[in-house]
């Protein structure tokens, strides 16, 4: 579906303008939204908008790393925004110039749609151009992210804690779920940061001049997700960390009762081992209390040893 929305001469709002029409009219300014475009509407991309066959190149292939190309007449844009849903990541690109900004995207985009639905007869038009709704899809984009990285938070804390008394293996199996989240944050803001970066200190795109105080405020939210996502990646390695040193001195001391119960047996099993041979000729065997006699003296060893070991700490 494409959408137009353009700015005449008066700074009267105009909807619906074919982009022919757009191309050949007197306008301040227009915005083309190609909002999952068919085939057949991603052709305008080449005729009549006659964009770079690179750009266009690159607005067919899903999830490339967000990036910033200079062209003669334009500026591409490769942006990526959030699902709140899913987690999962979308890809926004933009052609800007001065005088209009085209946004393509495969699927729904909710910051795009929200700033859709604010232009309208009532707007004040005469604040607004290419820029700064560039400027305002990329703040919703950013500040989008910060709810996903508040849950994973909340995971980790959750994880942390253990109030359910969940078993070791299923808080390491969450744990794993979400440094996957992290790092699949990561690889979106961390471009995105440099993106930006690249706008504020862009010498061609001299029509945002006015407006970088703007994207220097973005830029300092990205900082900031960007050391949230560093600290709760070093959180998870630390949880990771404690839980597998506590199954290790689980292990440990596991093992070391089974090596007290082993050592205190290996007598007693010598001395069954020993009576329980059939030589006709071996002492004690004809002794009518040698039975009691050799059971009292496998008690007093086992006794013996295990106040013995309890004396040296084992049992701690």
């Amino acid at each position: 579906m494409l959408r137009t929305i353009a700015v005449n001469k008066n700074f009267e709002l105009v909807k619906d303008v074919t982009i022919l029409e757009l191309l050949n009219g007197d306008f301040q300014w227009f915005w083309i939204d190609f909002d999952i475009p068919t085939d057949e509407e991603i052709e305008f991309l080449r005729d009549p908008l006659r964009f770079h066959p690179l750009a266009i190149e690159d607005c067919m292939h899903n999830l490339q790393r967000p990036k910033l190309d200079y062209y003669e007449d334009h500026t591409f844009f490769v942006t990526q925004s959030l699902n709140q849903q899913t987690m999962t990541r979308e890809e926004i690109d933009f052609f800007l110039c001065e005088n209009y900004i085209i946004t393509f995207h495969r699927q729904p985009s909710t910051e795009i749609d929200e700033l859709w639905k604010r232009f309208n007869l009532s707007t004040t038009i005469e604040k607004w151009d290419p820029s700064h709704v560039l400027y305002f899809i990329l703040d919703k984009m950013v500040d989008n992210y910060f709810p996903l990285v508040y849950q994973i938070e909340d995971m980790l804390n959750e994880i942390d804690e253990n109030s359910k008394g969940r078993t070791m293996e299923a808080l390491l199996e969450d744990l794993f779920v979400t440094r996957h989240h992290l790092l699949s944050l990561r690889h979106t803001i961390t471009p995105m940061r440099d993106l930006i970066y690249r706008i504020l200190n862009s010498e061609r795109m001299t029509y945002i001049n006015g407006k970088r105080e703007y994207f220097s405020d973005i830029h300092d939210h990205l900082l900031k997700l960007t050391e949230m996502i560093e600290a709760n990646r070093e959180l998870t390695t630390d949880i990771r960390d404690s839980y597998i040193s506590l199954n290790s001195h689980q292990t440990n001391h596991v093992m070391k009762v089974l090596t007290v119960i082993t050592t205190i047996f290996m007598p007693l099993t010598f001395i069954a081992g020993l009576y329980g041979m059939n030589f006709h000729h071996m002492p004690e065997l004809t002794w009518k209390y040698g039975y009691f006699a050799t059971l009292i003296l496998m008690v007093l060893v086992a006794i013996g040893m295990s106040l013995w070991f309890k004396k040296k700490g084992w049992f701690k």
